[in-house]
This record gives C-alpha cells, sequence and structure tokens, in this order.
C-alpha cells in the first residue's frame, strides 16, 4: 500500500474515531448553542435553534446527558447554554453541575429556547441563534455533528466553511474498499492505530459494563443475558445492546462515535472485543479486527449516503 493511502485510511480512523458524550443529537444541539454564546460573549436573552426533521425526531426520544434525565432540544439547547464547554466539542455538557441543571429547568419553563423546523436540508443541519438584546450570533453546522460551516455575529460573518479537497481535514472515503480495507489492517504498524482502537475499546467497554450493571432504558442487554443461554454469542449482543441502553438511558459516560454515531460505535466494537476475549485473541489481533470492522462500516455508511435506496411509487 503506498504511503499517501495508508495515511488516509489512518486520517479517516482518528476523523471518524472520536469520544461523544451521550447520544450525539442533543450533544451536537448543545455544542451549537455553546458556540453561540460563546461568540456573542455574554448570557443571551434566549436561544433560537433550526434544525432539521432528522435532528428533531432523533433528540426528542434521549435523554440528554448530564441534565438530571431530562429530555428535548429545549433543554439540549439550554443547558449548553447554561454551563456547556464549547471547546470540549462533543464532551460539551462533560462539566454540567447542579446548579447548571436547576438553571436550566428554570429557563426553559420560562420558555428560554424556541425551535422550529427547516425544510429541505441536509439530515444534520443545526442553526443555534444566541440573542443579547439587539445583539445576536449564530452558529451552523452541518453534516458532521461538529462541523461549523458558518459563524455570523450581528450580521457580520465571521467565518465560513466548506469541506472539500483543499480543506486540511478532507479525506475522501470514497477512496475505502474491502481489498485496501484488509490490506491496510494487516500492514498497519499497532503504533499509528494504538491512541484511537485503545481509547475505543476502553471507553465503549466501560459504558457497556455499566448499562449491564445499571437499569436503563429497556434494559435489552440485561435482558439477553436473562433469557437466553450466555454464551459468546448472547454476550456479544447483549454488550453492545447495554451501552447503548446506558448511552440513550442519560449515562454521562463518553462512547468512541463511529460515522457520527455512538451506537454504530459500538456495534462495531462490542462484539468484536468479546470475541477476542473468548478467543483467547491477542492484543494485536484485536486491534487490526477492530481496524476492519470500523473500517468496514465507515465504508458502508459512505455508500449508502451516496446511493440512498430508492423507493418505488
Amino acid at each position: 500500500m503506498d504511503k499517501k493511502l495508508y495515511q488516509d485510511h489512518i486520517k479517516i480512523l482518528y476523523n471518524e474515531l472520536v469520544p461523544a458524550l451521550g447520544c450525539t443529537e442533543p450533544i451536537a444541539i448543545a455544542f451549537g448553542a455553546a458556540k453561540a454564546r460563546a461568540v456573542l460573549g455574554q448570557f443571551p436573552d434566549r436561544v433560537e435553534m433550526c434544525c432539521s426533521g432528522n435532528i428533531i425526531k432523533n433528540v426528542m426520544g434521549v435523554t440528554v446527558p448530564n441534565s438530571g434525565g431530562l429530555r428535548g432540544i429545549d433543554v439540549a439547547a439550554t443547558l449548553g447554554i447554561v454551563g456547556g464547554d464549547a471547546d470540549r466539542e462533543l464532551e460539551v455538557l462533560e462539566d454540567i453541575t447542579r446548579e447548571d441543571i436547576e438553571r436550566t429547568k428554570k429557563l426553559v419553563a420560562e420558555g428560554f429556547c424556541q425551535c422550529n423546523l427547516q425544510e429541505e436540508v441536509e439530515n444534520l443541519y443545526i442553526v443555534a441563534k444566541a440573542v443579547k438584546g439587539e445583539h445576536y450570533a449564530e452558529v451552523t453546522i452541518v453534516n458532521r455533528h461538529t462541523l461549523i460551516t458558518k459563524i455570523v455575529k450581528d450580521g457580520e460573518i465571521l467565518f465560513e466553511h466548506q469541506v472539500g479537497q483543499d480543506t486540511p481535514d478532507y479525506v475522501d472515503k470514497s477512496l475505502l474498499n474491502v481489498k485496501d480495507i484488509l490490506a491496510f489492517a494487516q500492514e498497519v504498524k499497532i503504533e499509528d492505530i494504538r491512541e484511537v482502537i485503545e481509547r475505543q475499546i476502553q471507553m465503549n467497554s466501560a459504558i457497556a459494563d455499566e448499562g449491564l450493571k445499571g437499569h436503563y432504558g429497556a434494559e435489552v442487554g440485561r435482558t439477553l443475558l436473562e433469557c437466553y443461554e450466555e454464551d459468546v454469542k448472547t454476550r456479544a449482543r447483549a454488550r453492545a445492546a447495554a451501552g447503548s441502553d446506558a448511552r440513550m438511558g442519560g449515562c454521562s459516560l463518553p462512547v468512541v462515535i463511529n460515522s457520527g454515531s455512538g451506537n454504530q460505535g459500538m456495534t462495531v466494537s462490542l462484539p468484536v472485543i468479546e470475541f477476542a476475549r473468548e478467543l483467547g485473541a491477542s492484543e494485536e489481533k484485536l486491534y487490526r479486527a477492530l481496524v476492519v470492522s470500523n473500517l468496514i462500516a465507515i465504508h458502508q455508511k459512505n455508500i449508502s449516503e451516496a446511493f440512498p435506496p430508492t423507493v418505488e411509487p
């Protein structure tokens, strides 16, 4: 494999396998709102959110991390304004305090946040507008949960960004194919991917453990272990399900996502980790297997986005 293709595979892994606190959609809402407040430079009178239908749908049904069990776009945005740290991106709500939660409840009850649907936009589309008197700051996020494409303050465009071949973070994921993924997984130096893969193993295993110990959501993981024979197949399914139970149920532990999805990040990693443990596989073999699993998932996601299924009328 030539050097550039090798480095592109590594870059894709580091771009896509990043930590996120809780479900990524409410976190993206909180991130956008926290960034808007930071740009405004003062606590706003109100925040206005404009989101795609897909974002609204996904946020409505999950608990906002570190919110004390609260749900909703207004909660996520307000909590981001009150106590979020935009510099931490997908861990924006990591340092939320009890005082922040109580203040958020009060502001939400007072109608501090308004949310509107934006039609005919990308599935991942968020605009956060923080308003103070006659001043405002507006942050737009498109396509990726932390990809800010525009920042506007009082009508002046401070920043505008389009992902393209001339930008430093651009990697054309269409280069991925099964043959090269398998070759890369065999050839890659473990030290080149140790940081990103080790983080995925540690974080996703920790939230799976928590999901099996605690009572989160529908408790699918715990139910699988209770109702089915405890073999490696059952454990693999149970650990992935338990991680999702905890994450969607408001557990504050971070997960390493894949292609923007925490549930996908756990699905491609936790069963592989469990099978490696059952088979007594070496650390190196586990790392290489996770490289395959992660890159195949990214490849499949890229294909599905490039060629969405058509529905016959």
